[in-house]
């Protein structure tokens, strides 16, 4: 955890984003590294977990992280968390919450809040459109004999 509280405190200093940082442990040894980035990219998903589950996967050539555990500085946001979900990662460790990250300007209570309503309800429309069409990329995946599950 200490090694994410530096990397948040150096994002900080360099102005790169929120004060946000997390590692990604295998073993006893760190495998990925990540500070909120979101000002220097202008990425709007340049967090912090993100960004560690990136080079984790990177450093160990997978897409799948079942042997490693994530430390993160915050508790995670909607998407980071589901990040965590799609990375297999077992168990992630926070130190803030998300109610200290709310007292500092970075809440996420009103994603929260969308994602639990019905999605016509929500404010930000989900238009259907070329369904038939679009289809077609799921027909090809299905038919490819090569095609690695995740």
């Amino acid at each position: 955890m200490q090694a994410a509280i530096q990397l948040a405190l150096d994002g900080v200093a360099a102005g790169h984003g929120g004060p946000f940082g997390a590692v990604v442990v295998r073993a006893g040894e760190i495998i990925g590294r990540g500070a909120n980035q979101v000002l220097a990219t202008r990425d709007p998903t340049a967090h912090a977990e993100i960004v560690a589950i990136r080079a984790a996967c990177q450093t160990l050539g997978v897409f799948h992280l079942p042997d490693c555990e994530l430390y993160t500085t915050c508790e995670p946001c909607p998407m980071c968390l589901a990040a965590i979900y799609w990375a297999r990662l077992p168990r992630f460790y926070y130190g803030c919450t998300a109610a200290d990250a709310a007292a500092i300007g970075f809440s996420d209570e009103q994603i929260c809040r969308q994602l639990a309503l019905p999605q016509d309800l929500r404010s930000v429309a989900a238009v259907p459109l070329l369904r038939e069409a679009a289809l077609a990329a799921f027909a090809a995946w299905q038919a490819k004999p090569d095609r690695v599950m995740y």
